[in-house]
């Protein structure tokens, strides 16, 4: 008897467990593992009492004893871990709800106005540094990743076939110089050659004039038997000498004024020849600047592929310089994102390369097409079947170098917040009107 009551206490400590562990769903772990402990402790109690009830004097205080130390302690145990829970409860659905509510104000207040992408990327106007003139390279003074400023030697070419040139170059000139100056004198020389004609021939025409008055003279004796035939012929030979030394006078001065002519023309053709031998000059000389090669402006030297010993070529790339100052970024936006995109707006730019850090920018171009099509082969949809997708156009954000303090490198994934509220005034008029 004794033992089939202690079953029947077991039993009803066990079922009452198992309800109490039912209702408290918010502790199902813990009360599992109560029930699962509660169960071996009861039949281990169910055996040890079966296995001492023959020795037992009395059930009755026994069994009143064995049920009331295991019921009350087992039901306060569960029923704690439940009370405990409901303020952690309580105080997780405040908090979303007050995160809920922050994110509505949020967007209500500030979210709508930002136009967001993360297909951003980090752009300069690099300089690709080549050869004008072929020559072998003589020294590479720089090296990778090396900060250079405008104007610094960054390769130089062996520059002795070049300095050769310009001698060469320099001695035709010299010698056609010479030659201009040999016209001048000749030039010279002629015109004081017809200076004296002419002067010849003032004493010439007066000599004819002289002598045919003689002549008048000597005639008028002769016809009277005054003078002789004899001086009369001489009057006539005297005069046509006169006169014949007028006409060579005439000749001699024609002759010098055609032969400066010609010296002149000489020497206007040598002249045009000294100009075409001083350009050859002027071009080797800047064919012997080519062989230093300079940074065109201050920046970074990267992808270097130049080593002394090389023979390099006009438009081969030696080097590159990336000025670090003049960054910007291209926001890749959706075609559904432009509508309040204006000129003059700030931009946030969240830097992955510099854990997040956030610098400030201005929207400082709107691309005039989308990126497909500037690509090799734009996309032809005339044909075929059609699938709509969302087009994106890259709006150029400008990073003053006071925010970017050369941090940022050309190529780099960036995240772009455009704030549509700061919109200029002017710009938001021209906008809208448009």
């Amino acid at each position: 008897m004794a033992r089939g009551t202690l079953q029947t206490v077991l039993d009803h400590t066990s079922d009452e467990n198992s309800h109490r562990q039912n209702q408290q769903s918010g502790s199902g772990r813990i009360h599992s593992l109560a029930k699962s402990s509660s169960a071996p402790e009861a039949s281990e109690t169910r055996t040890a009492k079966a296995d001492a009830s023959p020795r037992a004097d009395s059930g009755e205080p026994a069994t009143a004893r064995e049920s009331g130390s295991v019921s009350p302690a087992a039901s306060k145990d569960v029923s704690k871990p439940a009370s405990r829970k409901k303020p952690i409860f309580i105080g997780i659905g405040a908090l979303a709800l007050m995160a809920g509510l922050w994110a509505g104000y949020h967007y209500i207040t500030v979210g709508r106005f930002i136009v967001s992408t993360d297909d951003a990327y980090v752009g300069v106007h690099m300089s690709m540094v080549s050869p004008k003139v072929s020559a072998y390279v003589a020294d590479v003074p720089v090296t990778d990743n090396q900060f250079v400023k405008g104007g610094d030697v960054l390769v130089r070419l062996d520059d002795g076939d070049y300095r050769l040139a310009l001698d060469q170059a320099k001695s035709k000139l010299a010698t056609q110089n010479a030659a201009i100056a040999t016209f001048d004198a000749q030039i010279k020389a002629a015109e004081a050659a017809a200076a004296q004609a002419r002067a010849q021939i003032d004493a010439s025409k007066a000599n004819v004039i002289k002598t045919e008055a003689d002549f008048n003279r000597t005639n008028a004796l002769t016809a009277k038997d005054y003078a002789t035939k004899a001086s009369l012929d001489a009057a006539i030979a005297a005069r046509d000498s006169a006169r014949a030394q007028v006409k060579a006078n005439e000749a001699a001065i024609q002759s010098a004024d055609a032969n400066i002519a010609l010296l002149h023309a000489q020497r206007e053709q040598a002249t045009q020849v000294a100009k075409e031998l001083q350009v050859a000059v002027e071009q080797a000389a800047r064919d012997l600047s080519f062989t230093v090669i300079r940074a065109p402006f201050d920046g970074i030297v990267g992808n270097k592929n130049v080593q002394v010993g090389d023979y390099v070529t006009p438009a081969k790339r030696l080097a590159a310089i990336i000025p670090l100052d003049k960054v910007y970024v291209d926001a890749n936006l959706k075609e559904t994102q432009l509508g309040p995109i204006v000129v003059g707006q700030e931009a946030d730019v969240e830097v992955d390369a510099l854990g997040g850090t956030v610098l400030k920018g201005k929207v400082v171009s709107v691309a005039p097409a989308s990126g497909s099509q500037f690509s090799l082969l734009p996309p032809e949809n005339a044909t075929g079947n059609f699938t709509k997708i969302v087009q994106r156009v890259p709006v150029r954000i400008e990073v003053p170098a006071s925010e970017a303090k050369g941090r940022l490198r050309p190529g780099l994934s960036v995240v772009v917040d455009i704030d549509t509220r700061t919109t200029p005034k002017t710009a938001g008029q021209q906008h809208a009107s448009n």
